[in-house]
């Protein structure tokens, strides 16, 4: 079993998800565990404070590193954070800075045993918590949202799906775009009934029952991975 632990201003953006496959059929098979931690619980004081402005001057608030790391003792113990090395556990850090997430890395990740997700809000979370805390900083592409909690949805999803037993069939993660297996970036274009809908049609050539045609138009219809072209 892999388990999720999710350190957030907003649990409750996460809670309708979780309800919903892929990670319903993962809870109840026992594959994920997914827990929601609030950092609103590891306030500095009564009135919940949890983000301040930054040394140096600029606009808005960033959260402070006292919370987060009380957090993540609540998580690890006081004495058992992984390490910047650790392989099979990891603390992620969602941040424009971070590596651009890929399938590869999902691959990875669903390696593991236990990933942390530590979602920032405002203008993000003082960089003490990356630099001293993280074993991997992600960013799931060049665009900027209201905080952590969406990419780590993202990010989990991606990694649930890969997990034995989630999918109805099992080669379904294999088979589709950004398959390393197939070599293929982009998968090929799909269709279904009816054959022909006010004259839009399905190419002929995956109706004729010549496997080895289907085979070729899907390979020249895939857009091919870079580093393979």
């Amino acid at each position: 079993m892999i388990k999720f632990d999710i350190v957030t201003l907003f649990p409750q953006l996460f809670s309708e998800h979780f309800s919903n496959l892929p990670f319903k059929k993962a809870v109840e098979k026992s594959i994920a565990q997914y827990n929601l931690w609030n950092l609103r619980d590891y306030a500095i004081d009564k009135r919940g404070t949890v983000d301040d402005k930054t040394y140096g001057g600029g606009v808005g608030m960033i959260l402070m590193i006292e919370p987060l790391h009380k957090a993540l003792k609540a998580i690890y113990g006081p004495n058992s954070m992984p390490s910047k090395d650790c392989k099979r556990q990891r603390v992620v850090v969602l941040s424009p800075r971070g590596e651009t997430f890929t399938q590869a890395k999902a691959v990875e990740l669903s390696q593991c045993e236990q990933i942390t997700f530590l979602c920032g809000r405002y203008e993000g979370m003082d960089a003490r918590v990356e630099e001293n805390y993280a074993t991997d900083v992600i960013s799931v592409g060049n665009y900027v949202v209201s905080g952590g909690e969406l990419p780590a949805l993202t990010i989990m999803e991606s990694i649930t799906r890969l997990l034995p037993g989630v999918l109805e069939k099992e080669n379904a993660s294999k088979i589709e775009s950004f398959s390393d297996e197939e070599g293929r970036e982009i998968e090929y274009p799909q269709y279904t009934r009816p054959e022909d809908f006010n004259g839009i049609k399905v190419p002929e050539v995956l109706i004729n029952g010549n496997h080895k045609e289907i085979e070729k138009w899907r390979e020249e219809n895939s857009k091919k991975n870079k580093k393979n072209s």
